[in-house]
């Protein structure tokens, strides 16, 4: 960065010009990069600023540094001629590298992507050995090595060094800090911030909002000075110290990448955006308000142009085969066509009178030897398909012309080179929309084709079945002498149709008429002056455009002869056109600019050139801006080799204008060519602004010559009603003659309203009774009626109102370091819509060699250049490995195909840098929280709007009458005991193993006698007291349930605890140990197995074991009965403690009395109608929640058999759940979220084998699932129709709803209405508003009812802010009061007001004596048509999610869920996804299963469906691999966890992007 601004340094003149000398030599080549730093350090060594001042003096300047790194210079043209050079221009490199320099630093402050080691092999940089440091090697002008290599200290001052190496590098010093305000009021967190965070990008669109910082701590970092030459994993800056949300200090390189993202987001860019319009319930995107200052067109209405009088030349032929028949007969020596091989010697001459029998004989054969006599298959006026290679003129030629004298329409085609050829299936439609039946080839060309074992021409993808016709003389008859082909004047039948790939990768047909095709090449003899038997030497595709009209059709009307070079020959030898020149004295040659290029790479070695003999060097690609530069460096270079100014003469044509214009060869080569320097940012208004002040962003364009003789041409508006352009407006040129097409063939409508048009003037009228036909070129008509074109309407990108062109982000994009990275210069530019606008997308080729850090380089470069110059900004750079993308025939990139790869996520790219902050500048605004209103308006509102205020209650549990015994008894003890003596051999429970036999069962007399030895066991050996807590650490089973009562009989507290993972201790024990912990459990029970566990060498390493309480082992019991059985003296004291582990990584203890226990079971006997003739399957862990009481209590309290199937046997055997459901004819079943995909996933292909085996579900009537969340629609109706043929009735599934406050608020019960699903508007519920619509709506969410409201609960919905009640149209928290709810949360520390305010909260206002317990999730309630049994109209709860998972974001509420379910569907290889934000950036970590080459594939699919569906910005994607994102025991994903792995950089993800 060697000058922050030389400008602000006084250095003396002489200083200056060495300074300009050794920039120079350097680009020259003629100097290495060390030696130029060497050498320039000592030159302005003396001027230089300490560095502490450089960096306050310089905060606001804007003039940048000119970096002198071999990065940033345009080198020398490498000379081997192996690039595209559609693009090149000196003008606009200068242009792209000033643009740079006004940039503060060379690096930009984006987080380099992170990379396993595999995929950086991938792109084969391993196999890079950096280039000799000591030569200054020609090839590359500089040397890339160096521009990492160390600045040694001996010259000059240490700070001076530091200074320069500085800017090299850019990471000398790292001024940034922050303090974030975190929602969890993390306080100031110091951050460091990489290197790369000191850099400012100005000039881009507002940023997102990110937290705001203040910077009041700068923290200086020393960085080490050395640094490797080949790098060969990407580096990151040193470990940072971070905090993560919770305040825990993270040391982690992505905390610090994240930091750095933050920072450059919250830079000021551009000026705040307009207003956006925000609707009471539609969030709008911003609609794009014009620009007050944007340039309008002020100039009159053009007048159309008219070219010159077409002038009938009397021995002008009637028809071209005419003109054949003429030449063949009166001179059939003259050469017509000469062919070249490989080596650049004459391959073959065509004579004029060969190609008229030759032609004669092909139309012959196709017309009478094709099929039979009584059904030729071939009649005049049938398309026929010309399939010929691009090194075979001559036979194309005349399989043309035969085509023409038999009346049958040729279509000139590609070669197919394989079955799946780019864009080949698109010419397959075209060909069986025109009809064709019969391809014309060549002999070797049908050797060439793909054939199968049978010599078989197999029927290319799309294509229509062909009859493929040889066209050599050797294989065809002779016609008889009385035979002669029918020659008549040129008429309105079609003569040839040629193909146009369209920019969506279709193929169309444009029809050319006889007369068209005559009255054409009639044109061009005109303009061009061509005469009998001149040479003319074409370098173009003779199948289509410039190179048919020229080469095929013109050069037989005039006689002329053609040399005919092919694309394989240039390849090899970029020169040999200009060879053929001198040699032939040709007088005419037809070139692209690329030709140009390579031969002014290639010329070096060249002495006896002489072009004096060309009077015309036609450009075929003239029409393309960027064309101009290879002109004028082609004249500078050949100019002494006898090339005159005015023989350049641009064309520009379309395949349905044909020739649009030309430039005509004059004799005056005082007048030079028009020239036009036009502004950038006018273009993309459409306005011709002669550019003066600001050079950088200019357009220089030439003309293309004058209308053709006999033509009118206007422009016209490019889009909406085809009014004439102003004189300074860009329009879509329209020409009207009739040397044009006529239609696309077979497509009328689009022939009515594309192809054709009316220019209209202002006032409506049209200009002219005859339609125009429609270029498809973007351009002018300047002063003296000459044609100007600044781009082509497919290259059209329309990005917020302003009009860019492809082709000239292509040139900016290449002119960054063009020669060191980008691979032949293979760069597409295309948009993409994203968000209702459209969005650019640059996709280059990178070099073989390029190191990680060069293509990250060079990205930001571009992205840094693009906004300069155009103004805009890119949405997504991808690279790709060299040779990769798909090519057209003729070996450029297929556009539309990389489009089609990029969107479907199949173009595997090795980089990809996204950047949608600066881009989407039209997301809603973000949601401004309204101030709040107050009760009584609240009150008034809801009744004036005729809502509800949200509240809802199960049964009444006073008013139900049953007759149930236990209700008798308080503790569920002594119904244990009870039921003991009155129903001893009542079996209770039955545990079945793997196989689905009975592992072990129990009865009421044996599970009391267990609990009775339990219990004098705790009192004995235990010396335990009543009210001490005991922690029972069992596998899920009957002794779980014994050791249960165990503790109730002995006064104790149970707390069930999910016993270690013997293949995982090291993550499990933990959890075990802080439960035991927290519990203040005096006493562990288990089983032996288990025991040993606890205390074996892999427990110590985990946990330390010597701090365990007192372990008793329960498989060896003492053989006493207790002395009495404990009986609690309140129903309000301690019956047990629920542990769980909440989804945020809170683990948290509740405290269950007796009396809420008993109600529970009350209730769930109730709303299940349970007796003991009843038998229950249950399929859940028994730890916690719902699903503990299940396993435990219920069969206790209600008397009836419970089935026990522990989940983790189901990993062995996927059936077995189902299995045993349909054994023992259960009625009511209750599984987990994990059980039901287990089941669908494992059990999926099985229905038909499960159904032989007598799998019979159709008893089943409830089948609930246990869940603390919103109900998983897909996965419970994707199980109910997988076995609905096994008998399930499809309303039978159902989902139940508790939380930490109380364990079951709703559950589906036996009566009652089924479960209703509503669809939510996704956007009202971001505002907490809920608002039904129909299903398939946009933006639609479908909601199950968790399961009906257990008897005795009562629901209000109330705001978590406010706590005062909503009415039913409002999102708000789910509130409950019942006689289950927990008494509290246990915990050590006694954090009292968190427990006051989830146990016992009252309403702000209308009903404030009721105590509610707060659930911490979010819902709303709705009445539904339905009744209830009792006749009430009945009320559904939906659960929408838990507020602590819920993101804020943009002022809007958001549920992680919602982004993930739209995340899995964007690709089909995310398996799973999980999202977080981290310092208000939105961040997804995706699990791909597939290769990982697939990995960056994800990044903008990812991105893009956010952004349509959830109007947000991705910060960061992450790809790991699967089974990454951690899930728990209730198969709930553990986001936060994955959070702190992420941010600790634990996950060894495959790769990270950060969306800039």
């Amino acid at each position: 960065m060697a000058d922050r601004s030389l400008e602000g340094m006084a250095l003396p003149l002489e200083v200056r010009a060495r300074l300009a000398e050794l920039e120079l030599e350097l680009s020259e080549g003629d100097i290495t990069q060390k030696g130029y730093e060497k050498k320039r350090s000592k030159l302005i060594g003396a001027y230089l600023p300490q560095p502490p001042r450089v960096d306050q003096a310089l905060p606001q300047e804007r003039r940048a540094p000119v970096t002198p790194s071999s990065a940033s210079r345009y080198h020398r043209r490498r000379s081997s001629g192996s690039r595209d050079e559609r693009y090149r221009s000196d003008v606009h490199t200068e242009a792209v590298q000033a643009a740079l320099a006004k940039h503060k630093e060379r690096k930009m402050a984006v987080p380099m992507p992170s990379k396993r080691r595999s995929l950086v092999v991938q792109t084969s940089m391993d196999a890079y050995t950096p280039p000799d440091t000591s030569s200054g090697s020609e090839d590359e002008g500089s040397v890339q090595g160096d521009s990492q290599g160390t600045p040694t200290s001996s010259q000059g001052s240490i700070n001076m060094e530091h200074w320069i190496s500085q800017a090299i590098h850019g990471s000398t010093t790292s001024t940034t800090s922050s303090s974030s305000t975190q929602s969890g009021g993390s306080g100031a967190a110091h951050r460091l911030a990489d290197v790369m965070a000191q850099t400012h990008i100005e000039n881009h669109s507002a940023p997102p909002d990110v937290t705001t910082y203040t910077s009041e701590h700068s923290i200086q970092v020393e960085r080490p000075q050395g640094s490797t030459t080949s790098r060969t994993a990407p580096k990151y800056g040193n470990a940072e110290l971070m905090e993560t949300g919770d305040g825990v200090p993270v040391s982690s390189r992505v905390s610090a990448k994240i930091q750095q993202l933050v920072n450059t987001l919250k830079r000021p860019k551009r000026p705040p955006l307009r207003e956006f319009f925000v609707d009471d319930f539609e969030e709008l995107l911003e609609v794009q308000q014009p620009d007050p200052n944007q340039p309008k067109p002020e100039g009159a209405q053009m007048l159309a142009t008219r070219g010159e009088q077409l002038g009938v030349v009397t021995n002008w032929p009637p028809s071209l085969e005419a003109a054949l028949q003429r030449w063949g007969t009166i001179s059939p020596k003259a050469p017509c066509l000469t062919t070249m091989d490989t080596n650049g010697k004459p391959l073959y001459i065509l004579t004029y009178g060969k190609l008229w029998t030759r032609s004669m004989k092909v139309a012959y054969n196709i017309l009478h030897k094709l099929g039979t006599k009584q059904e030729p298959m071939v009649r005049p006026g049938d398309r026929v398909a010309l399939v010929f290679p691009n090194n075979d003129p001559a036979a194309f030629m005349v399989a043309f012309y035969g085509c023409l004298l038999a009346e049958v329409v040729p279509v000139p085609i590609e070669v197919p080179l394989t079955r799946k050829d780019a864009g080949s299936q698109q010419i397959g439609f075209l060909l069986g929309s025109c009809g064709v039946t019969v391809a014309l080839t060549s002999d070797a060309c049908h050797k060439g084709l793909p054939k199968s074992p049978t010599g078989e021409i197999p029927q290319f993808k799309g294509w229509p079945k062909l009859l493929w016709f040889v066209t050599e003389s050797k294989h065809l008859s002779k016609p008889p002498r009385d035979w002669f082909p029918h020659i008549k004047d040129a008429n309105n039948d079609t003569a040839y149709i040629e193909y146009k790939t369209c920019k969506d990768g279709s193929v169309l047909g444009v029809t050319v008429t006889r007369i068209a095709l005559l009255t054409h090449c009639q044109a061009l003899t005109q303009a061009c002056s061509y005469t009998e038997a001149e040479t003319i030497v074409n370098v173009l595709d003779f199948k289509k455009d410039v190179g048919l009209w020229h080469g095929i059709l013109t050069s037989v009307m005039n006689m002329m002869h053609v040399i005919s070079i092919p694309y394989s020959l240039m390849k090899v030898n970029p020169l040999s056109w200009i060879q053929k020149v001198c040699q032939y004295k040709a007088k005419v040659a037809c070139v692209k600019s690329r030709d140009m290029h390579w031969a002014l790479v290639a010329h070096r070695d060249q002495r006896d050139v002489n072009l004096s003999s060309l009077r015309m060097l036609i450009v075929a690609d003239g029409a393309n801006p960027w064309s101009i530069s290879s002109c004028d460096a082609f004249l500078n270079v050949f100019q002494s080799k006898g090339l005159r100014q005015e023989v350049i003469c641009p064309c520009a044509s379309s395949p349905e204008a044909l020739t649009v214009a030309i430039r005509r060869p004059t004799d005056d080569s005082n007048q030079p060519p028009g020239r036009g320097v036009l502004s950038m940012h006018g273009l993309t208004y459409g306005v011709i602004r002669v550019d003066s002040e600001e050079k950088l962003s200019v357009l220089t364009v030439q003309d293309v010559g004058l209308v053709m003789p006999g033509a009118i041409m206007c422009s016209v508006k490019p889009d909406g009603i085809p009014q004439l352009c102003r004189t300074d407006e860009i329009g879509e040129l329209c020409v009207c003659a009739v040397a044009t097409g006529t239609s696309y063939y077979g497509l009328s409508g689009m022939t009515k309203n594309t192809f054709e048009v009316f220019p209209m003037t202002s006032s409506g009228a049209p200009i002219s009774e005859y339609p125009f036909i429609r270029t498809g070129l973007l351009g002018f008509v300047g002063p003296g009626g000459l044609v100007f074109v600044v781009g082509k309407m497919d290259g059209l990108m329309v990005v917020s109102g302003r009009r860019h062109n492809a082709d000239d982000i292509v040139a900016t994009a290449l002119a960054v370091e063009p020669m060191k990275f980008v691979y032949r210069g293979r760069i597409a530019v295309f948009s993409v819509t994203v968000l209702h606008d459209e969005r650019i997308v640059i996709v280059a080729e990178q070099r073989p060699d390029s190191t990680e850090e060069d293509s990250f380089q060079w990205m930001s470069r571009v992205l840094q250049a693009i906004d300069s110059i155009h103004q805009v900004g890119v949405y997504c750079l991808a690279l790709v490995p060299a040779n990769t993308l798909p090519k057209t025939p003729l070996g450029g990139i297929h556009l539309s195909e990389t489009k089609q790869l990029f969107l479907e996520g199949s173009l595997h790219p090795c980089n990809v840098l996204m950047c949608p902050h600066t881009c989407v500048t039209n997301l809603p605004k973000p949601r401004q929280k309204q101030p709040e209103i107050g009760p009584a308006s609240v009150m008034v509102g809801n009744l004036v709007s005729g809502k509800r205020i949200a509240q809802a209650s199960g049964r009444d549990l006073g008013q139900i009458e049953d007759n149930d015994q236990a209700r008798k008894f308080l503790f569920l003890s002594e119904v244990l005991q009870w039921r003991a003596q009155t129903t001893p051999d009542h079996l209770l429970y039955t545990l079945l193993n793997c196989r689905g036999t009975i592992a072990n069962s129990l009865t009421c007399v044996q599970l009391h006698k267990r609990a009775e030895k339990i219990a004098v066991m705790l009192m004995e050996r235990g010396h335990l007291q009543d009210g001490d807590h005991v922690a029972l650490v069992y596998p899920p089973g009957i002794d779980l349930i014994s050791a249960f009562y165990g503790c109730l009989y002995a006064g104790c507290v149970p707390i069930t605890v999910r016993p270690p993972h013997p293949q995982n201790i090291a993550t499990t024990l933990p959890t075990v140990k802080m439960i035991v912990e927290v519990s203040r459990s005096a006493c562990l029970m288990t089983t032996q197995l288990i025991c040993k566990l606890l205390r074996s060498r892999e427990a110590a390493a985990a946990v330390d074991v010597r701090t365990w309480p007192l372990i008793l082992d329960t498989d060896d019991l003492p053989k006493k009965r207790p002395a009495q059985i404990y009986k609690p003296s309140n129903p309000d004291t301690l019956a047990y403690l629920d542990f769980s582990v909440s989804t945020t990584g809170m683990l948290a203890g509740v405290k269950m009395s007796h009396a809420a226990t008993s109600a529970f079971c009350r209730s769930i006997k109730l709303q299940c109608e349970l007796y003991p003739s009843r038998e229950v399957a249950i399929c859940l862990d028994p730890y916690c929640g719902l699903g503990f009481v299940l396993w435990c209590l219920c069969s206790v309290y209600s008397g009836h058999q419970s089935i026990l199937i522990p989940p983790s046997e189901l990993e062995t055997n996927p059936a077995l759940w189902l299995l045993a459901v349909s054994q023992y004819k259960v009625r009511d079943t209750f599984c987990s979220y994990s059980v039901m995909e287990l089941c669908t996933k494992g059990l999926g292909s099985q229905t038909e084998s499960l159904k032989a085996r007598g799998l019979d579900l159709s008893r089943v009537r409830t089948c609930v699932v246990v869940a603390e969340e919103r109900p998983r629609i897909a996965l419970t109706q994707s199980f109910s129709k997988l076995f609905k043929d096994l008998g399930l009735h499809p309303r039978a599934v159902s989902t139940s709803f508790g939380c930490r406050v109380n364990l079951a608020i709703c559950l589906q019960g036996t009566s009652g209405p089924d479960p209703t699903t509503v669809y939510v508007d996704m956007r009202a519920l971001r505002h907490d508003r809920v608002r039904l619509v129909e299903r398939g709506s946009p933006h639609s969410l479908p909601l199950m009812e968790s399961g009906k409201i257990l008897p005795g609960v009562r629901i209000i919905i109330a705001n978590p802010e406010t706590k005062g009640p909503l009415g039913d149209s409002h999102l708000g928290e789910i509130w409950v009061h019942s006689a289950h709810n927990a008494s509290g949360y246990f915990t050590i520390y006694g954090d009292e007001s968190l427990q006051s305010d989830h146990f016992n909260s009252r309403l702000s206002f209308g009903d404030t004596q009721t105590i509610w317990a707060r659930t911490g999730y979010l819902g709303f309630l709705r009445r539904t048509e339905l009744t209830d049994a009792n006749g009430e109209r009945h009320d559904a709860l939906y659960v929408v999610g838990a507020l602590d998972e819920a993101m804020e974001l943009r002022g809007m509420r958001y549920h992680p869920i919602d982004i993930e379910t739209s995340v899995i569907r964007a690709h089909k290889s995310v398996t799973e996804c999980a999202v977080f934000t981290w310092t208000n950036l939105l961040v997804v970590v995706v699990e791909l299963d597939g290769s990982e080459q697939e990995a960056l594939d994800l990044v903008p699919l990812v991105t893009n469906v956010v952004l349509e569906e959830h109007y947000l910005i991705v910060g960061v994607v992450v790809v790991v691999d699967i089974g990454v994102i951690p899930i728990n025991s209730r198969g709930e994903k553990q986001r936060m966890h994955l959070r702190d792995g992420f941010l600790a950089d634990q996950l060894d993800p495959i790769y990270v992007a950060y969306n800039m």
